[in-house]
């Protein structure tokens, strides 16, 4: 079995979460998946948190993690983004966007809001974050 590949891109400091980009071997949606990543971040006023990126190398990694496809961003182990549409698989990932049409990343402020969420889930009381 393979194991996942993690590079961290992100300075660790005051991270509240688990922050994971997974993607694909030479994924051409890596670089624009963790810039609107870093994006989101600093719109929801996390610019410390850090996040991994874990290359899903084979079908078998993808099936056992149940990877949704290529850019996928976990939250704290879970998919924002996930639909009864998608399947597993070492396979490229489509995302709807408010407008209805479908892109290879997901909205920017969608992935804010559920970045928020998660950090006011997770901060302990009195520390919670205003996006």
């Amino acid at each position: 079995m393979t194991t996942p590949v993690r590079r961290t891109l992100v300075p660790v400091n005051d991270e509240l979460m688990d922050v994971e980009l997974q993607v694909v071997p030479d994924c051409p949606n890596e670089a624009p998946a963790a810039d609107l990543l870093r994006s989101a971040l600093s719109l929801a006023g996390l610019t410390s948190q850090r996040f991994v990126v874990t290359v899903i190398a084979d079908d078998q990694e993808a099936f056992r993690l149940g990877f949704a496809g290529s850019p996928t961003i976990l939250i704290n182990g879970s998919d924002p983004f996930v639909g009864s549409e998608q399947s597993s698989g070492l396979t490229c990932r489509l995302y709807r966007r408010p407008d209805g049409h479908t892109s290879s990343l997901p909205d920017l402020w969608d992935l804010r809001d559920a970045l928020t969420s998660a950090a006011r889930d997770d901060a302990p009381a009195g520390q919670a974050h205003d996006g």
